[in-house]
């Protein structure tokens, strides 16, 4: 593992060319040797979470790199002078900490730690260069935000409830007697979640500790949910928060409202009333104007979001009128990320995604929207997902990740006037000295109705253009969700292992609107199929694919499009199904988020619609299917069950069908999400198209 260090900033004339769309050129590796490696993956890093410091003298951001010894995810919080662009680190040792955020006046760093063994607050003061443990929670805090005053900071936290217990007559265990566990007894609506398990009796409340430490105390109660982020009032005697306080909340999972609570007096009050789940309040640093998120729900699987504006009482932000919230954003048919106010109160900053990239734009509070030069990167290294942060200065300047297909996430630093500038450069250690797989756009049209379809193909490192290669076609989740032209590290390997790789967002992506989004809804898979194969049909006119290996995979939806395809087609040499739904008359009653599936994505409840559920179920396909298959799924995935694995992998056994079943222990639904994890992700898609590959 290549040792961490500090990295000074570089001359941004040598280094910082700008490419069209505001882009950074990074060093051309295409003339090196070497090759990228599995190993490689536990040598990563990208930045994420940057936030400014109110006097703009620098700006702190979490550096995330991998610990092969502990194979998890190690974040390190490291500063940038915005003078000298030195570069150093602030909390940097074996020790995870995360969540930075400056105190109002700047001389005090709030963040998260599990350093003493659980989650707690942390304070790092900056002149002494001292911190300091604020809490001793039970469970893990979220969502910290610093008051106006500096003296107090509010937070969410899981808060336990007595769990039920029907039966009561157990006898007593005999002392020294080894009994099998106590059964568990469920009555909840939503009892367990992916990544968590079976979830404890609780909700989430939201709590007030004061920066010199303390006993929290907490503000909200009742058996609801009560979310962050959080924002004080400009008096800071309240905080906004949004909360789904329906009496059938469980069974109503877009709901919520934006609502605030006093804090001496912990009474509640409801301060947006638009129907449609309302989130992300945000106070104007003025305290004249609540700005929150907005999904006018028709029941569609995919909505898009609108910034919505009300006005407030500038001392307590309180709303004047129940009929004065007007949308921002009406014509913008985009999904809507983070937004932050400008120092000045006269509008906001976001972030949407557009055709597969993510956009920084500024909408004034009367509406007026200008769309920046500042295009984010993605902060994904498995699959090439759209993501990417930003953050704005009280000067109007704004820090933001940015990448490009041969690098993970950086940082640049956009000013008012003049060009960005590349404050980081977290990988050249990694990718200097290595060849990697050079991407370009793949021009494509849908045979069905000449819909254009954004794709993209990489192609290996010494790529020789006199030769044919092996190629896969790499379909995403969501399914409402966006590839991009972007790193990914599991392409990248896939790249080296000597295959083109081919990526795309068929219709029922994200980025491209509500239609056509819901070109698919109450009708998935279907076209998009026709997408996907149009996608192979075009990178094989583009030359250089050996069509005798052409290989599919894909992981969640993308998994369920690709045990949808070989049901189709017989093209495809071997496929990767990864972490599917087979049947979806089983993943409606078995998934975590149940209540969400059957209201959005079927049409009605399952039992009364099974025909049409299982005719766009993979499993009714299975017959056809003579594609030699692997399964791959990880063991705590509860988002698609492994039932859904189980069931497929058995109905190809029984037709004698080669296949393999990969179970990824300890993994849920995000398979990648430990650095050994991924590894075994892309190894055995690639050991499986390498099984069956002709010479």
């Amino acid at each position: 593992m290549k040792i961490i260090r500090p990295l000074s900033i570089f001359n941004t004339s040598l280094i910082a060319c700008l490419m069209s769309f505001s882009q950074f050129s990074f060093a051309d590796t295409q003339h090196d040797t070497e090759k990228l490696d599995y190993q490689d993956v536990f040598e990563l890093e990208y930045a994420a979470s940057p936030v400014f410091h109110p006097k703009r003298e620098m700006l702190v951001y979490e550096r995330r790199s991998m610990d092969i010894m502990q194979d998890r995810m190690r974040v390190q919080l490291w500063a940038v002078d915005l003078s000298s662009k030195q570069h150093t680190p602030l909390l940097a040792d074996e020790h995870s900490y995360t969540s930075p955020k400056f105190s109002p006046t700047g001389d005090r760093l709030a963040y998260l730690s599990a350093k003493s063994g659980s989650q707690q607050i942390y304070v790092h003061w900056l002149a002494q260069n001292r911190s300091a443990k604020l809490s001793n929670l039970q469970h893990s805090p979220s969502n910290i935000t610093w008051s106006p005053d500096g003296k107090t900071i509010a937070f969410t936290m899981f808060t336990p409830s007595k769990a039920e217990s029907l039966f009561t007559e157990m006898p007593q265990q005999p002392k020294g007697a080894s009994w099998a566990g106590s059964a568990k007894y469920i009555d909840s609506t939503q009892y367990r979640s992916d990544g968590a398990g079976f979830n404890q009796a609780g909700n989430s409340q939201v709590y007030i500790l004061s920066s010199e430490g303390g006993t929290p105390r907490q503000l909200t109660f009742g058996a609801y949910n009560h979310n962050g982020p959080l924002s004080f009032s400009k008096n800071g005697k309240s905080i906004f928060f949004s909360a789904n306080r329906n009496k059938d909340w469980e069974l109503l999972p877009l709901e919520s409202d934006i609502y605030k609570v006093d804090i001496a007096s912990s009474q509640l009050t409801k301060t947006t009333h638009s129907s449609g789940p309302e989130s992300s309040p945000m106070l104007s640093p003025d305290g004249k104007y609540l700005a929150y998120q907005w999904v006018n729900d028709r029941k569609l699987s995919y909505q898009v979001n609108q910034i919505m504006l009300q006005a407030s009482n500038s001392n307590d932000g309180s709303s004047e009128s129940k009929a004065n919230a007007r949308s921002l954003t009406p014509q913008l048919d985009r999904q809507i990320g983070a937004m932050k106010w400008a120092k000045n109160s006269k509008g906001l900053y976001f972030s949407y995604i557009d055709k597969g990239k993510t956009k920084l734009a500024y909408v004034s509070t009367a509406g007026k929207l200008k769309t920046l030069a500042a295009e984010l990167g993605s902060q994904a290294l498995g699959r090439p997902y759209t993501s990417g942060e930003f953050a704005v200065s009280n000067d109007g300047e704004v820090v933001y990740t940015i990448n490009n297909p041969q690098r993970p996430a950086d940082l640049a630093l956009m000013k008012k006037r003049g060009k960005p500038e590349l404050l980081t450069q977290l990988n050249e250690d990694v990718f200097t000295g290595t060849a990697l797989a050079s991407v370009e756009k793949l021009p494509v049209l849908s045979s069905i109705d000449q819909l254009e379809i954004d794709a993209w193909i990489a192609y290996p490192p010494h790529f020789d253009k006199s030769k044919n290669y092996p190629i896969i076609l790499e379909i995403h989740g969501g399914p409402h969700a966006a590839y991009a032209s972007t790193f990914s590290m599991e392409l990248q390997l896939m790249a080296a292992k000597g295959y083109i790789t081919v990526w795309s967002n068929p219709r029922g992506s994200s980025s491209y609107g509500e239609d056509f989004g819901n070109l698919i809804h109450h009708n998935y898979p279907s076209q998009d199929y026709n997408d996907l194969m149009d996608v192979v049909d075009a990178a094989i006119a583009k030359g250089n694919v050996d069509t005798r290996n052409l290989f599919i995979t894909g992981g969640s939806g993308g998994g369920v499009l690709t045990a949808w395809s070989i049901g189709k087609t017989d093209r495809f040499a071997a496929a990767v199904v990864a972490k599917p739904v087979i049947n979806w008359l089983s993943f409606a009653l078995t998934a975590d988020a149940y209540p969400f599936f059957t209201q959005y994505w079927m049409e009605d409840m399952p039992w009364n619609i099974s025909e049409k559920l299982w005719a766009r179920s993979p499993l009714s396909l299975v017959g056809n299917v003579k594609t030699p298959t692997m399964l791959l799924t990880g063991e705590a995935d509860y988002r698609t069950p492994m039932s859904e694995t189980e069931q497929y992998y058995q109905a190809l056994r029984l037709q004698k069908i080669p296949s393999a079943m990969v179970r990824i222990p300890g993994a849920s639904h995000g398979i990648a999400s430990r650095p050994s994890h991924l590894i075994q992700k892309v190894g055995n898609i690639v050991a499986w198209f390498d099984k069956y590959k002709s010479e």
